[in-house]
């Protein structure tokens, strides 16, 4: 056959390591707190009205959903969300990641092993390879896969037909995606943090959910410390709750709440050491900075990503650093809070706890 010749083909179905049906941190609490259907997801008012609308037109269409990018900080529910666009449009949710996709290869064999409609969830998408994000355009665009076999002159393309499927990327750098890549989805969505009362909502449901009496009260003072992000505040409430275990507690009440935070070292901002470890290191080290992003990364012996990701969102949030062209600085927040801090380690914890 010549070099270049399409060869339409189907392929059967086959075992794709890299794919599974559910992100791989679910645990059996995990899958007992998450909401599974849009009128149980509380939060993102916005995007959970359109995506109703959207659902719906592609149930009546009897189409697959148009392709959906979610992006924001991480922990804000974005596998959540996919996972109950899958089980609005009735079909089968397959779960996989940018780092795991480092061949053109493993996409074939997850794309061929789709069913009709199917959602394909891919996290942090921004890590897909260059050659494995090009080979998607056209899974994506007309349900085709293009496979070069060989080298040169004798290399020939198998054209893999696919089933029209649902592909959910989600990303928490949705600056680092492509332009190309980002074209292709029909569908994109940012997702913000939560206020407190939402947050105060999620951890009633969930601790119905787990059998657990938490007072409206208490579940305020564990939203006001969970930066926002519902993960952060479902985690609270599992440490939360072993604590409780531990106390011989029957309910959850302020008292239990503070003495738990005070244990964890989480303060009244939902700091933890690390957070406080970064701004010592902007005033001390660096004396109030500009300091760059690997100088302060390598102070507290973190990874750049961490920092730039995990760390510094929620601290510029609260205005206590600025970002800069020249660098990370400390704000006279960031100064106070600090102040604060050290009067609490003299034994007034009431300052910060």
């Amino acid at each position: 056959m010549a070099a270049g010749t399409d060869k339409h083909v189907r392929l059967k179905q086959v075992s794709a390591p890299a794919v599974t049906s559910a992100p791989p941190d679910t645990d059996a609490a995990g899958a007992t707190v998450r909401p599974r259907r849009l009128d149980d997801f509380v939060g993102q008012e916005q995007i959970r009205r359109n995506l109703a609308i959207f659902v719906k037109a592609a149930i009546s269409r009897n189409e697959p959903l148009d392709h959906c990018l979610l992006y924001g900080p991480p922990g804000l529910g974005k596998t959540t969300l996919s996972q109950i666009i899958a089980t609005e449009l009735g079909v089968r949710f397959k779960y996989t990641s940018g780092a795991a996709l480092t061949r053109a290869g493993d996409l074939a064999s997850i794309l061929a092993s789709l069913r009709e409609r199917d959602v394909l969830f891919v996290d942090e998408i921004h890590r897909l390879p260059a050659a494995v994000e090009e080979s998607l355009y056209s899974a994506m665009e007309d349900f085709r896969l293009p496979i070069i076999l060989g080298k040169g002159p004798s290399a020939k393309t198998l054209t893999i037909r696919l089933k029209p499927f649902t592909l959910i990327g989600a990303t928490t750098r949705f600056g680092m995606l492509s332009a190309p890549l980002r074209d292709r989805f029909g569908i994109v969505m940012r997702l913000d943090p939560y206020n407190e009362e939402e947050l105060a909502l999620i951890i009633a449901h969930a601790s119905e959910r787990l059998g657990t009496v938490v007072e409206p009260p208490a579940a305020w003072r564990i939203a006001a410390r969970s930066r926002g992000i519902p993960r952060i505040a479902l985690r609270n409430l599992k440490r939360i709750r072993d604590y409780m275990a531990y106390a011989g507690a029957e309910v959850i009440d302020v008292k239990l709440v503070d003495e738990a935070f005070s244990r964890l070292a989480i303060d009244r901002y939902g700091l933890l050491d690390i957070d406080r470890r970064l701004l010592r290191a902007i005033d001390e080290k660096f004396r109030g900075g500009p300091v760059g992003l690997d100088s302060l990364a390598s102070a507290i012996n973190e990874d750049p990503e961490t920092v730039s990701v995990v760390i510094e969102p929620y601290l510029v949030q609260l205005n206590f650093i600025a970002r800069t062209a020249q660098g990370r600085v400390m704000t006279d927040l960031g100064r106070k809070y600090l102040g604060d801090s050290d009067r609490a380690a003299g034994g007034h914890e009431e300052l910060l706890f």
